[in-house]
């Protein structure tokens, strides 16, 4: 008969066995990426041509301008014979080209 071989304890203090590369269990999925780059192309689109646009506030209110600059927050629109609004994007509920405006 065939003794069965037990396996020896690791003695203590000695450094944890390395795992096999091609084993090591189920690999962990990467997150996504916090968002897609569609928002700031938009936005360069719009800053290169200087699009007049029309930015609507979640209170209703119209602002008109073109966008000069953008962050993750904010967004910066230039208006003619108006002062200049640094507008934080929370309180946008949408925005269109205002030559959309008279089809």
């Amino acid at each position: 008969m065939r003794e069965k071989s037990a396996r020896q304890p690791a003695p203590s203090g000695s450094a944890p066995r390395e795992r096999n590369q091609t084993n090591q269990g189920p690999r962990r999925r990467v997150a996504p990426p916090d968002g897609t780059a569609a928002e700031a192309f938009y936005y360069l689109k719009q800053m290169n041509n200087e699009t007049d646009m029309v930015v609507v506030l979640d209170n209703g209110e119209q602002l008109r301008g073109n966008i000069e600059w953008y962050d993750r927050s904010c967004l910066k629109v230039n208006r003619e014979g108006e002062p200049n609004l640094l507008i934080f994007k929370h309180s946008i509920k949408y925005m269109y080209k205002a030559e959309e405006e008279s089809e």
